[in-house]
């Protein structure tokens, strides 16, 4: 093997091994911490929410984990699964969108990159959007938007209590102006939520920025954080640029956006669906068999509305 075909090799392993440090480690037996280099048993590292048991490092999950971690077993309803994202645009930079929608499809098994639902939290019933930051970085386009949307829409309707577990790079440059739309719309569902007093809790996990921080990422009744999360608009090196002085090393970061009043609180990942639950009791949310006869499962829109939602040519 020449030396060429060798890099080109570790080039192709390299995605695996990153998976397996960066995950929960279910692709083999142990996984090593890249925060303190212990090395984890991997069962021990799921059971431990997939959370270091010698740092409390948190591995990055997708959002199936997400879910499972946080719902009651068996009663997540997803909704709007079949919205699918077009191209408005025509956009190509060195690869075409809708070959780059593709690749992310297949990787994920999803259509974008939010997972919504119904769900219940020990009991209590509550409207769960999980962000998929395998998905073209958690990039929010129309579809994540108008998702996200229905969902709180759907939470004010029942009086439901809304979580969204934000990771995120920010908005989706492949669809310019539909993408940036998408702050202002789930912002506006977010305030009738408000408006209506029901409960709404973002959970800030590594890494939330963009867009996506400077909308539904910040407005909570409660901002949580998973430690160290880093958060904020623009990139580091762009801030420093432009104030032209360096920054603290811990410049945003979930801890230092508590120390200055953005987050309400950092609650590790073992504890996400006791702290939930607790907030939950504390603002009144009733159990679900107080709250209706049934729990309700909205209908999703005909397919053949998905283009007109989200923008596109006909």
């Amino acid at each position: 093997m020449s030396l060429l075909d060798w890099f080109a090799s570790r080039k192709r392993e390299a995605p695996a091994l990153r998976s397996l440090q960066d995950s929960d480690g279910s692709d083999g037996l142990w996984s090593k911490c890249p925060s303190c280099n212990e090395v984890n048993y991997t069962k021990d590292l799921v059971a431990n929410a997939s959370v270091c048991l010698n740092c409390g490092y948190h591995f990055r999950v997708d959002s199936q984990q997400r879910i499972h971690l946080l719902v009651d077993e068996g009663s997540f309803q997803p909704l709007d699964e079949q919205l699918r994202p077009t191209d408005p645009l025509g956009f190509r930079d060195s690869k075409a969108y809708v070959d780059r929608l593709r690749h992310y499809q297949k990787s994920t098994g999803l259509n974008d990159a939010v997972v919504t639902g119904l769900a219940r939290l020990h009991g209590m019933p509550m409207a769960l959007g999980v962000m998929e930051f395998a998905f073209m970085g958690g990039s929010m386009g129309s579809v994540v938007g108008e998702k996200l949307t229905r969902l709180v829409e759907t939470a004010t309707q029942y009086r439901y209590p809304v979580v969204i577990v934000c990771a995120s790079g920010g908005a989706r440059m492949q669809e310019g102006l539909f993408s940036l739309m998408q702050m202002a719309k789930v912002s506006g569902a977010l305030h009738r939520h408000r408006q209506a007093r029901c409960l709404y809790i973002p959970l800030l996990t590594h890494p939330t920025t963009g867009g996506v921080t400077a909308s539904f990422a910040m407005l909570g009744d409660l901002n949580l954080a998973e430690p160290k999360a880093t958060i904020g608009f623009a990139g580091r090196r762009v801030v420093e640029e432009t104030l032209r002085e360096k920054l603290p090393a811990d410049f945003q970061t979930a801890e230092y956006l508590q120390d200055h009043g953005f987050v309400d609180c950092i609650v590790e990942r073992t504890r996400h669906r006791s702290v939930l639950a607790d907030l939950f009791r504390i603002h009144g949310v009733p159990p679900a068999a107080a709250a209706t006869d049934a729990d309700p499962a909205p209908a999703d829109p005909a397919p053949d509305q998905d283009l007109e939602l989200l923008g596109a040519p006909s």
